[in-house]
This record gives structure tokens, C-alpha cells and sequence, in this order.
């Protein structure tokens, strides 16, 4: 039997599906909640994918620089005000994130609900957040890799 990869070895990419895998389970179990902030932890790590990507488009920059730029934005909303939105303007792929904006913005809203002040959701809440986030990933995402798809627990 192969040895499954690590978590810290796994690309950005890989790790959305891990998370993501993990949420449909928790959702299946009615863990809303919990549901919904595995679907912004991945919502996340798409958006550090594509500043990833943004940043090797634009020439070499260290590792250690783009990751510390990453935890500077701080969170989905930072990435993309702060990274993705300015670093794509007047590229082809700005309108991509700008129509996406909106759709972070409620994920991030709901996440911090969840973690800071202990909200409990329903499930029409974490539907709705997966939702929203399934939109937001495979957006940002296919400019990359056109070809991602999220693929839900069985």
C-alpha cells in the first residue's frame, strides 16, 4: 500500500482538496460550523495559490518573501485587498478576482463569526458558505490550472 503524502508536503492545490474532502465529511455529519471554516481555510489556501502564481509571473521572488507577504495580508479578505487585487490590476485575470470579491468577503464574514465570537450555524448557512467557497476556489484556481475541479466526499 502507498504511503500517503504529508500534509506540509502536498502542493496548494493538494491541500484544497484535503480540505475540502475533510468539510463535505463534517457537513455530512452536521458539523456546520466546522464545515464552514474548513471551506474558508480552503478558500485560503486557493488565494495563497494564486498569489503564488501571481508572484512567479512577475519574475524570481524568494519563498520566504511571498510566504511572509502571505501572513501579512492576513486572511482571505488581506489576500485579496491587499495581494491579489492590486498585484492583477490591469491584467486579465483582475476581473476574475474582482468578480469573485464579493463571495471572499462572505466567507471571511461568516469564518470570523465562527472563530471570534463562537456563532453556530445551520445547515442553510453552511450550504451556503460551501457554496460560495466551492465558486471562489475553482475560479481562482483554474486561471492557473484550468482544469481543478473540487471532487466531494463520497
Amino acid at each position: 500500500m502507498a504511503k500517503k503524502k504529508g500534509y506540509e508536503r502536498r502542493t496548494d492545490p493538494e491541500k484544497i482538496q484535503s480540505q475540502w474532502h475533510k468539510l463535505t465529511g463534517l457537513h455530512s455529519r452536521e458539523e456546520w460550523s466546522a464545515a464552514i471554516v474548513r471551506a474558508a481555510t480552503a478558500a485560503e489556501i486557493a488565494a495563497n495559490f494564486s498569489v503564488r502564481k501571481e508572484f512567479a509571473s512577475k519574475g524570481r521572488f524568494r519563498s520566504d518573501f511571498v510566504n511572509s507577504l502571505l501572513r501579512w495580508a492576513n486572511g482571505l479578505d488581506g489576500k485579496m485587498n491587499r495581494l491579489l487585487l492590486p498585484i492583477t490590476k490591469g491584467t486579465t485575470h483582475h476581473r476574475r478576482f474582482a468578480d469573485v470579491k464579493k463571495d471572499a468577503e462572505e466567507i471571511n464574514q461568516k469564518r470570523n463569526a465562527i472563530v471570534h465570537q463562537g456563532e453556530f450555524c445551520n445547515a442553510d448557512e453552511s450550504a451556503e458558505v460551501i457554496l460560495r467557497a466551492r465558486l471562489f476556489i475553482e475560479t481562482v484556481v483554474r486561471i492557473y490550472k484550468p482544469k481543478f475541479r473540487l471532487r466531494d466526499q463520497k
